[in-house]
């Protein structure tokens, strides 16, 4: 019962809040009233629940949320903020990498997605690093994205431990 109080305080006093704000209408938070405002209260609503209770189970979607609200708020207004979906997967690596430091558990994947986030983050340089393989492996330039697939069938069908 306890943890339905905190949470659901938190969002009641958190949405609460922002409709005032938003019918007193101040100038200077205009920029605030938005959906990505409520996907950030509602992920900040998950992060004190995690902490306050030890339930590290709402830190992941707490870091997610927050990330994810704080991302599509700063995308238009901050012009050196990465545009690349590979942002959304580094929000969700570090989520996982929380998680990991209050659980002890998840480190490879949150390893791999970070990885595989800052591969899209990196785009243009990697395939710039891959070019020189132009010659008579261009094929390798089309078609690597198969040996990620290979190695997740690897993972799934044939590596048993």
């Amino acid at each position: 019962m306890k943890k339905n109080n905190l949470f659901s305080g938190i969002i009641l006093v958190g949405v609460g809040c922002y409709l005032l704000l938003q019918q007193l209408n101040i100038p200077v938070l205009t920029g605030f009233y938005s959906w990505q405002t409520l996907v950030i209260i509602l992920g900040i609503a998950f992060l004190i629940q995690s902490y306050v209770e030890n339930n590290y189970s709402s830190l992941l979607p707490g870091v997610i949320l927050v990330g994810f609200g704080f991302h599509f708020h700063v995308i238009n207004q901050l012009t050196f903020w990465p545009k690349q979906p590979g942002t959304l997967l580094f929000i969700v690596g570090l989520g996982l990498l929380l998680t990991y430091f209050k659980t002890k558990n998840g480190l490879p994947q949150s390893i791999l997605i970070l990885i595989i986030s800052l591969l899209f983050l990196n785009y243009g340089r990697f395939m710039g690093w891959l070019g020189f393989l132009e010659g008579g492996l261009s094929f390798i330039l089309t078609y690597w994205p198969l040996l990620l697939v290979g190695i997740g069938f690897y993972l799934l069908f044939i590596k048993k431990k």
